[in-house]
């Protein structure tokens, strides 16, 4: 590419920020600042990347729920896609190492570019022997096979990187995008609270207490005894944020491809075309729309998980936990049974929940640094103050103890639960379940019990072949098996 078109593309990128910028000046804010620490000095890579993520808001959209409105557009050529020509020609030529013949809307369509985007990049190819047209399809399209030249140096490409898939965003937009649709940046309110948590019966005082961990954004511990919703209350913060945000499939840092996007732990959000003006045609197709992530690690949860894993054969990475759910929130759940100490964690993490950015290693030794943008939640059936010390807990501000219900509250919950289940029942056996359950042998109430407890008579009832009820034998039968060793 000439330096007259690179000039030309930096204009154009000039000019949407500062189309957006008006926009915004006459729609005026409707989110917080951007907390880009002071310390995290931006390349001149780091600035376009901004441009990009900047040209990519949408103040007028519909696609956002609340205050997100970053959307990353189509890329109207590689430069503004942030892509260099010798990397995109490799997707191309193990692409087809591997397919054999594809169009160019299918190689399109396999990369995650506009054609026209890459059109230009495959004629080249084909001027230099790479690649030759095998026959044509439509109007402006061809199929193409890789030359004898073309196969050897899809070898060479394969030999460091097998990965041929949706075309990698670069480190310093992924940077930008997070600091567009950081936790941050939004304004939680009480009624996005109660909205979040309006399956659970949480009294006002622990909404309020939860409500205000929320809005910090800075972590929170939640402690208590095992079975009054610890992990409940953890998974549905995420809630009160919003509903969806923009993450790349793959990322490029350096050369070296990391996998960001995980099935396993993201929920994708298809865009619908009742969503607003902006067409699904007009996304730029290496990103892809989910739920906030809420991604909960238990015991399982090692040093290596914390960090960027390659496999040696394929030369791909994968992205860690912390990375995978930037925007949301991560949940370290029963703190303190995970095969690493609570002091591991503390050193790995005493600066990222700090200054909310952490340093990974590539493949490559080569350090990155990357956003540490998620609301962590520790939660743990032992003391805190047991687990870890002074310098780890003064780093998460918000300690929240998860106590025993009420009786009125553990009342009201077995009501709703029965009530969800069809079950028949009447107030003396509600009474029932209080006096043969606690009364009768003091035993400490939990939260769980009214799920546990109904779910067990549901099963009796079930095996009996009778409708759903309650009844003192139900409850009796339920009772013994659940409590038999507590």
């Amino acid at each position: 590419m000439s330096s007259v078109s690179a000039e030309e593309q930096l204009q154009r990128l000039r000019q949407k920020v500062a189309d957006v910028l008006r926009v915004g000046a006459a729609t005026g804010p409707t989110e917080g600042p951007s907390p880009v620490p002071s310390s995290m000095a931006l390349s001149r890579e780091g600035e376009l990347g901004q441009r990009r993520a900047a040209a990519r808001a949408a103040p007028s959209s519909s696609l956002a729920a609340g205050p997100q409105k970053f959307l990353p557009l189509a890329p109207a050529s590689l430069a503004e896609a942030g892509l260099a020509e010798a990397d995109v020609e490799a997707l191309v030529l193990k692409l087809l190492q591997k397919s054999r013949t594809a169009t160019g809307s299918e190689i399109s369509a396999q990369l995650a570019l506009p054609y026209h985007v890459i059109e230009k990049l495959l004629s080249k190819m084909k001027e230099h022997r790479l690649l030759v047209y095998k026959s044509s399809t439509t109007l402006h399209d061809y199929v193409y096979e890789l030359t004898e030249h073309g196969s050897a140096r899809a070898q060479d490409c394969a030999e460091q990187c097998t990965y041929y898939g949706a075309a990698p965003v670069n480190l310093a937009d992924y940077n930008a995008a997070v600091a567009a649709q950081s936790i941050h940046r939004l304004k939680v309110r009480p009624a996005d609270v109660r909205k979040a948590f309006g399956d659970l019966t949480l009294g006002d005082a622990m909404l309020h207490r939860v409500g205000r961990a929320v809005c910090s954004g800075q972590g929170l511990f939640l402690y208590g005894s095992p079975g009054n919703g610890k992990s409940c209350i953890a998974e549905r913060i995420t809630k009160a944020y919003g509903l969806s945000i923009w993450i790349p499939r793959t990322l490029n840092a350096y050369g070296e491809i990391i996998r960001l996007y995980d099935p396993s732990k993201h929920v994708a959000l298809p865009l619908a075309q009742s969503e607003g003006m902006i067409g699904a045609e007009q996304i730029d197709q290496r990103w892809i729309r989910i739920q906030r992530p809420t991604i909960v690690v238990g015991g399982e949860m090692t040093m290596d998980s914390l960090e960027i894993h390659f496999e040696g054969q394929t030369g791909i990475g994968e992205a860690p936990l912390q990375l995978k759910s930037n925007c949301g929130t991560l949940v370290i759940d029963d703190f303190g049974r995970q095969r690493i100490s609570p002091a591991e964690l503390l050193n790995r993490w005493i600066v990222p929940l700090e200054k909310h950015y952490d340093f990974l290693a590539l493949a490559s030794g080569r350090k990155i640094q990357v956003p540490f943008d998620q609301f962590v939640i520790f939660s743990t059936n032992l003391e805190p103050r047991d687990l870890v010390d002074e310098a780890f807990l003064r780093r998460i501000p918000y300690k929240i103890d998860v106590s025993d219900p009420t009786e009125d509250q553990l009342r009201q919950l077995f009501v709703s639960q029965a009530t969800a289940a069809r079950m028949t029942f009447a107030a003396a056996e509600i009474d029932y379940i209080f006096a043969s359950c606690y009364q009768q042998t003091g035993r400490k109430m939990r939260f769980c019990h009214a799920r546990d407890l109904i779910h067990q008579v549901e099963i009796y009832c079930e095996y009996l072949g009778e409708a759903p009820h309650l009844s003192r034998a139900a409850i009796d039968a339920a009772a013994s098996n659940y409590f038999s060793m507590v």
